[in-house]
């Protein structure tokens, strides 16, 4: 007699036991429990949201709930069973549960019984609500992809109007302008080119303003041959702009700087990491004083790495008690509000500063203004469920992802970790994001693009919006960047993949 051996099978009545789906509805209904407090616990702050936004408001402490604790278990148990595993509920975490409530219900035989505390988002609202304030804060975009394309707009775009009629030919649907450059008078050129140049096209067209903010930066480097080349084991001097610091108080550096911002001489301590120059050289602080610091390089190629003036600084494991909102912010913020659409607010931390800009360009006539957060630092990365909550008290808000400070500040690492982070955050509060720093880089700059940079394009498609910088190629890159967002439309929505139908051969 033949022997036929068959693979084990789970018997279906084991697999769904009723101990099993009584634990799963336990787990959830606890969980819906802690929802509903935390949302009752921060009604304070709820009110002061704007009353259209108030539903993504309660959905975004929802997820944030949700995402307190370790869901791993949670998600393959309801995997195993056939359920949600709940891993794709940003944008309607409410309903979601009470979904899966629902057919764990059914296939216990239990009734579906009613809640007295609705969701505040269904399903297919949570799409229609992102769509809707990315329309609101960058425009009705293209036909033939989802994501807008935003460019950095050059000087030249105040004088040459055909740039700007090029721009958007090629698929610029956001023109940014950077309040860090140029001037009033410049700015109203760019403005006025880049709307005509969206007129004639009959194209919709944003205009998002860029205020510099607390932006650290060295002045003129001295000491040595120039321009400066550190290395590790040196010592650079980094002086209170304005002061005169005598050598015999610091004592001997390599290398002399300067930075125009105060507190940071007040506020960086020994031991504390510095990084120049978006994470070339880096360094610890050895001493200090009034007006000083001492760094000692520990990070720097080993023949040396060039710093130039004007370079940033990151202080990644200080946080800085600066206000988001310089003197030169304010100043600009004048114009701003009567000739943007949108403006970003940079190296934001706190949600006062979000508070005070809301203040300012209310008193400027520019409370309809759009608001988006630029996440630049590890202190706005951190604090960014209630920074979105405050500025959900605008109309119109939305998210940078400003992931060039944003790697030094966390470490080159984490930064796609911290981005998945920041993008999941955002669709909770149906926050339009914008994708930002070095996208497609190489190709504006050089004509050719790396293979890497066109995977990192490929991906920015999970945002609503992705910034290019200005180059010599920029018109080419706008119309290979619109062609790569076009292509993955058609595989991808968010982190959801779509099924659409392969281009291989099913000949097997």
């Amino acid at each position: 007699m033949t022997v036929v051996h068959r693979p084990h099978v789970t018997p279906p009545a084991e697999a769904l036991s009723a101990r099993t789906l009584e634990r799963l509805k336990q787990r959830l209904r606890t969980l819906r429990e802690e929802v509903l407090e935390e949302e009752a616990q921060q009604e304070a702050l709820l009110r002061h949201v704007h009353p259209s936004n108030r539903p993504s408001a309660r959905n975004l402490i929802h997820y944030l709930v949700l995402r307190r604790g370790d869901m791993r278990q949670l998600q393959a148990d309801l995997a195993w069973v056939g359920l949600s595993s709940l891993g794709r509920t940003e944008s309607h975490v409410l309903v979601s549960l009470d979904r899966v409530l629902a057919m764990l219900a059914l296939s216990t035989g239990d009734e579906l019984g009613t809640y007295d505390h609705a969701a505040p988002v269904g399903f297919r609202q949570g799409d229609e609500l992102l769509q809707l304030h990315t329309a609101q804060l960058l425009g009705a975009g293209r036909p033939h992809r989802r994501v807008r394309i935003a460019v950095t707009l050059p000087t030249e775009a105040a004088g040459d109007a055909r740039l700007c009629e090029g721009l958007v030919k090629a698929g610029m649907d956001v023109a940014r302008i950077n309040c860090a450059h140029d001037d009033p008078e410049t700015w109203r050129a760019m403005v006025g080119n880049v709307r005509e140049a969206a007129r004639r096209a009959g194209q919709s067209l944003r205009v998002l303003m860029d205020l510099a903010g607390p932006k650290l930066r060295i002045g003129d480097v001295a000491g040595g041959a120039l321009p400066a080349r550190l290395r590790r084991g040196e010592a650079f001097l980094l002086v209170e702009e304005g002061r005169h610091i005598p050598e015999e108080q610091t004592g001997s550096s390599d290398w002399r700087s300067t930075c125009s911002v105060a507190e940071v001489f007040t506020q960086v301590t020994v031991g504390a990491a510095v990084w120049f120059d978006d994470g070339r050289i880096g360094g610890r602080v050895e001493g200090r004083g009034a007006g000083w610091l001492r760094i000692r390089i520990t990070h720097a190629k080993r023949e040396g790495t060039k710093l130039r003036a004007n370079k940033g600084i990151n202080l990644p494991e200080t946080v800085l008690a600066v206000p988001s909102l310089r003197d030169d912010d304010l100043r600009a913020l004048a114009f701003v509000a009567g000739h943007a659409d949108a403006v970003a607010l940079s190296f934001v931390q706190r949600e006062e500063d979000v508070i005070r800009l809301q203040e300012e360009l209310a008193r400027l006539g520019g409370a309809g203004l759009g608001v988006v957060l630029k996440i630049e630092t590890r202190a706005g990365f951190e604090n960014l469920p209630r920074l979105l909550l405050a500025v959900m008290r605008n109309e119109r808000y939305g998210v940078m992802i400003a992931r060039g400070d944003l790697a030094v500040e966390m470490g080159f690492e984490r930064l796609a970790e911290v981005q998945e982070e920041i993008l999941w955050f955002a669709e909770a509060a149906h926050a339009p994001t914008i994708w930002a720093t070095q996208v497609l880089e190489t190709l504006a700059k050089t004509g050719a693009p790396s293979r890497a940079e066109v995977t990192d394009a490929a991906m920015s498609g999970r945002a609503e919006a992705v910034l290019l910088n200005k180059g010599t190629y920029i018109l080419d890159t706008i119309a290979s960047l619109d062609d790569i967002l076009a292509r993955m439309a058609e595989h991808q929505a968010k982190k959801r993949t779509l099924l659409r139908s392969l281009n291989i051969s099913d000949n097997l």
